[in-house]
């Protein structure tokens, strides 16, 4: 089974803000060469 992690990092200006990250997790997507299975994004704030 093929997996692939990659970490993203975001600078915002406040501390609760939205931001549409989807053109960076397809990127990742068609980095990563996975075809088919699940893509799990999870934000950890620190």
């Amino acid at each position: 089974m093929k997996s692939y992690r990659k970490e993203l990092w975001f600078d915002i200006t406040q501390r609760r803000e939205l931001i549409n990250i989807t053109p960076e997790v397809q990127s990742c997507l068609a980095e990563s060469g996975v075809q088919e299975g699940l893509c799990l994004v999870n934000a950890n704030p620190i």
